[in-house]
């Protein structure tokens, strides 16, 4: 069993940053490519980022594109998120997620995710 704890979310103004942190525990973290996932009050979950097991491939939707940088250290068990330039409509829960299959790349869709964290909320003012 996977347990996934995020943290680090909390009110901000546009422009400015945040960076949220998701720790593993309860599995061997090097073996699983992880993801960001947010969901907006009154829309679906969507992706946001994601990055394979070693670091090597990383992805991010077009709307968090050159904003977001996601990263990990195998040797803390965390997945990070540092969000900059923040936006009003980057408000919503933040969830992390763990992918089990040991592959060498990541995925953008969920149902590849086996383990999800209870989401940290982001919530940017204007």
């Amino acid at each position: 069993q996977v347990q996934l704890v995020e943290s680090g979310g909390e009110l901000v103004q546009a422009g400015g940053s945040l960076r949220l942190s998701c720790a593993a525990s309860g599995g061997i973290f090097i073996n699983y490519a992880m993801g960001w996932f947010r969901q907006a009050p009154g829309k679906e979950r969507e992706f946001v980022s994601a990055i394979s097991r070693l670091g090597s491939y990383t992805y991010y939707a077009d709307s968090v594109k050159g904003r977001f940088t996601i990263s990990r250290d195998n040797a803390k068990n965390t997945v990070y998120l540092q969000m900059n330039r923040l936006k009003p409509e980057d408000t919503a829960v933040y969830y992390c997620a763990a992918d089990l299959r040991f592959s060498h790349d990541a995925s953008r869709e969920e149902s590849a995710y086996d383990y999800w964290g209870q989401g940290t909320q982001v919530t940017v003012s204007s």
